[in-house]
């Protein structure tokens, strides 16, 4: 019944999008910079276009630790690579911006739309998706948004705007996968969540079934503005009944179930009615002949009638006929503009030149800003201002209607008026485009130093900040919360500044935007894109002939391969950073390259391998004197230790990675290596110190309101509780962390809860539903590449198998995971399996051959110091002595294993052999 609650717990989560959420396997995250976990469940949105979704949520899949019992697979350290913790922002359904207060009145257009959404809600039938098209300029976006604050209460699951720049100067249209990602993050879903890759149509498909998943019977409204195509759109539709989606688009988009609406020039009398109220004139004042001339001379389209008035109003002592006056001579001169945008586009020059000529140098220069949206901090670095003078200009750009206000006191050009600008710039080459973009990319590497300051982990390095960053004005971020949310809002402005960058050749910026932008792209993703943006940097640094930026670069595209568990990737980036570095003997770099790759050889069982690229990594970190290097290396190295069942190893080597990290309050990698002593003591039979460091490590990870890891020491704990023989207490740890997993989208994590809550069902007697759990998790295992889990899975498959009757199937699964144990040196783990094949074998009347394998058990166990399996192996041969010579044979090796399981406090095992030997 518990683990039905769990399903059901996934269904509400979304089954769909647990199905197709990423393959990356996102580890343990050992060191410093290079490490981002991937606790963050939690880091949330990443919106790559206009609207601003808060909430950053952190998820780092990765390998951990089973049960004492089973094969120990790869445990996440989450230790965050930059020191953020989660957010802890909460995600609402809210980004529809204001609504304007001038609109005007399109009572039949709004009938027709309110009307169509009411019958079809009244009907219970399906909402028809609804495109609004219309020319540049008419009022789509402000008709949509008006209808949808009209309409919000009908759709209380939330309301969403994304603008796609269809039609956007400068920007190439939004990828439906792009847009997907953001709607997924503004609706909740942990970024690490949402499925990356390479393969860009599979994500979207991926991304796209999620988001169906995710407003499944919800009733929230979706306004896609500026749609390029259907093509575009079509995957961002929901695909439940209940959500009502409006399309803006300047094409006539075509398609079988809409319902088109086409948004035309205001009638006549409804555009002087806007001109009068807009200008604060009364009509007998302002000549009604005279203004319908000028709404006629701007095509009655709202966005020309807007600045029309605003002139007027801003000129007491003007005329409506001076104002006609100037307008027709501003059409005059713009003669050579298509005619569906030249009336509108004179109202723009008209605008224009009646502004100060400082505010027209400042509104020229708007222009040339990659990104979306601003605020007056990037209007201050394009005009080289004061913040204060740069909103005043922002202000006063809005009071003419020559740029859009959004929440958050940020700014946006309408698409026309973004063009008018850049050309004006160039027109009179009033401002070098590159000129333009380097000091927009200086302001965001000054605002990154400072952000970056609250996000990495103490002792790690920090990006530089720019040379004369004191000179620039930068926000005040004064917690974590601050930068993360920064980082939220302008990480689509960012990476646009990025391109453009690139596009002129500024390869340095290119470089140091990238590096400034790694921690926090490590922590929030999307990893795909960061991906992207590592490869543009490593290629940047090739042209500058910068070693070490390249070798930075590639390092940073090898951690994030690796959270994406792309191992062959990974390697081979993280190997090119090492020639890179020691082309120019970095040995801080090299010793952080090392220490990925060991990570990564560790994640694939390359054991050897990792122990030797860590203890190389250690040695550099030591003679550099690098505190958190050495703790990040000595924890990896006794993660090694441990699946190599090197416990005395492994003990010392994370006792004194624990030891530094308590040093530099490091309460992230304290957390991490507790927990791993915690797994090891449980391996080595200490139960209560096991049990001890779990709940320390727990309570750490709930003072950082980290769930991920939070999970992972609930099935630690599980582990501990079900070998002491508190079977209830284990499944409830085990289904708590199933829980979290789901709501994270951890499926590493997910699969081992599976796995341990199979062996409770095995250990309870419930054999069928064990099977089937196992069976579950072992697919999830080999879908995600973790030979470890596959393993210890098949151990526990070939267990349920034997007590089901299906013998040779239990063989057949005993052989597989031997084989996988052997070659991943995993002796504790291949003793455990020889001790369970062993009993298949008793119970089926070979006890001659039973006994070989607790033979081999017994020395495996002897040998690493393993008390339970040991205590097993004697168990075994005295059941198969006391089977083969006749009762009351075999009586030291039962009362050796009495001694050995008091010692451990298992005592269902003590009193099923005293009742043997009674």
């Amino acid at each position: 019944m518990r683990l039905r609650r769990g399903v059901a717990i996934a269904v509400v989560a979304g089954v769909g999008a647990v199905t197709t959420m990423l393959v990356g396997l996102v580890t343990n995250a050992v060191s410093d910079e290079s490490r981002w976990p991937g606790w963050l469940g939690w880091l949330q949105e990443h919106a790559w276009f206009s609207f601003v979704v808060l909430g950053v949520t952190m998820a780092g899949l990765t390998a951990l630790l089973a049960g004492l019992s089973e094969t120990r697979p790869p445990i996440p350290t989450g230790r965050p690579e930059d020191g953020a913790g989660p957010p802890g922002a909460a995600q609402v359904l809210r980004s529809l911006p204001r609504d304007t207060a001038a609109f005007t009145d399109r009572a039949a257009e709004l009938e027709r739309l309110v009307g169509s959404v009411r019958a079809s809600q009244e009907r219970g039938e399906g909402l028809p998706v609804h495109v609004i098209d219309g020319m540049p300029g008419v009022g789509k976006t402000t008709f949509a948004v008006h209808a949808g604050h009209l309409l919000s209460e009908r759709f209380p699951d939330g309301q969403l705007f994304v603008n796609l720049n269809g039609h956007t100067p400068g920007r190439t249209p939004v990828q439906a996968g792009e847009a997907l990602a953001s709607l997924l993050a503004a609706a909740g879903v942990p970024t690490q969540q949402i499925p990356v890759g390479d393969d860009v149509g599979a994500v979207t498909e991926a991304r796209a079934a999620m988001w169906r998943s995710r407003l499944a019977g919800k009733k929230a409204l979706l306004i896609l503005d500026n749609a390029a195509s259907y093509r575009q759109l079509e995957p961002l539709l929901p695909g439940g009944s209940g959500c009502l989606v409006l399309v803006t688009s300047r094409k006539r988009l075509v398609a079988n179930e809409e319902v088109v609406m086409s948004v035309d020039a205001l009638p006549p009398d409804h555009a002087v009615d806007l001109f009068v109220r807009l200008s604060g004139r009364p009509t007998d004042a302002l000549g009604r002949d005279v203004v319908e001339e000028l709404v006629r001379l701007c095509g009655c389209l709202p966005l020309g009638v807007s600045l029309l008035a605003a002139r007027l109003r801003h000129h007491p002592s003007w005329t409506a006929e001076d104002l006609r006056g100037r307008l027709v001579a501003a059409r005059d001169r713009l003669g050579e503009l298509r005619a569906g945008e030249r009336a509108v586009t004179a109202t723009f020059d008209l605008s224009y030149r009646d502004l100060a000529p400082e505010r027209q140098r400042f509104f020229r220069q708007l222009g040339f800003f990659p990104g979306t949206d601003l605020d007056a901090h990037v209007g201050a670095a394009l005009g080289e201002l004061s913040v204060v003078v740069a909103r005043l200009h922002l202000e006063g750009l809005y009071d003419d209607h020559l740029i859009d206000e959004h929440p958050g006191s940020r700014y946006r050009l309408h698409d026309l008026l973004r063009d008018y600008a850049r050309g004006l710039a160039a027109e009179g080459d009033s401002m070098d485009h590159a000129q333009a973009v380097q000091r927009v990319c200086t302001y965001y590497l000054a605002a990154l130093a400072v952000a970056n300051e609250h996000i990495v982990r103490s002792g790690a390095a920090v990006p530089p900040a720019p040379d004369g960053a004191s000179r620039v004005e930068t926000p005040v971020l004064e917690s974590r919360a601050d930068a993360l949310s920064w980082l939220e809002t302008e990480r689509a402005n960012i990476l646009a500044c990025v391109r453009r960058a690139n596009s002129l050749a500024l390869h340095d910026l290119v470089v140091r935007l990238a590096a400034a932008m790694a921690p926090f792209l490590r922590q929030a993703g999307p990893w795909d894109q960061a991906v992207g943006l590592h490869r543009t940097a490593a290629e940047a640094a090739r042209h500058t002939g910068d070693q070490r930026a390249r070798g930075d670069a590639l390092a940073e595209l090898g951690v994030v391969r690796r959270f994406m568990a792309a191992y062959p990737q990974a390697i081979e980036a993280l190997n090119d950073a090492v020639t890179a570095y020691e082309a120019v003997d970095e040995r801080r770099g090299k010793a952080e390259a090392l220490n990925q790759l060991g990570i990564v050889w560790y994640l694939t069982a390359d054991n050897e391998d990792a122990a030797r690229a860590q203890t190389e990594a250690l040695a550099l970190y030591r003679e550099l004197g690098y505190r958190l290097g050495q703790a990040n290396a000595l924890a990896d190295l006794g993660m090694t230790h441990r699946q190599l069942s090197r416990f005395d190893a492994a003990v010392e080597a994370q006792s004194e990675a624990l030891t530094i990290y308590r040093e530099l309050g490091d309460r992230y990698g304290e957390a991490n290596s507790l927990r791993d002593l915690g797994v090891v003591h449980c391996l080595m039979g200490a139960y209560d110190l096991a049990a001890r460091h779990h709940q320390e490590a727990f309570d750490i990870y709930l003072e950082l309101d980290d769930r991920v890891h939070q999970a992972y020491a609930l099935n630690e704990l599980g582990v501990v509780r079900r070998l002491t023989g508190d079977v209830e207490a284990a499944r409830t740890a085990h289904s708590q962390a199933l829980t979290h997993f789901i709501e994270v989208g951890e499926r590493f994590g997910r699969a081992n809860s599976i796995r341990h809550l199979g062996v409770v069902e095995r250990v309870t007697g419930d054999a069928t539903e064990a099977l089937r759990l196992l069976e579950e998790a072992l697919d999830a295992y080999r879908e995600l590449g973790s030979r470890g889990g596959e393993a210890a899975s098949l151990s526990e498959l070939g267990v349920a198998r034997g007590i089901v009757g299906e013998r040779d199937g239990a063989i057949e699964a005993f052989q597989g995971g031997l084989e996988i144990l052997r070659d991943l040196g995993d002796r504790c783990g291949e003793a455990e399996a020889l001790n369970h094949w062993g009993m298949l074998l008793l119970t089926s009347d070979e006890p001659t051959a039973a006994r070989r394998h607790f033979d081999q058990a017994l020395t495996l166990a002897r040998d690493i110091r393993c008390p339970l399996e040991e205590a097993r192996a004697l168990e075994g041969l005295g059941r198969c002595d006391w089977t083969i010579d006749g009762p009351g044979h075999g009586v030291d090796s039962l009362r050796a294993a009495v001694t050995v399981y008091r010692r451990l406090g298992v005592s269902a095992s003590v009193d099923d052999i005293e009742r043997l030997l009674v």
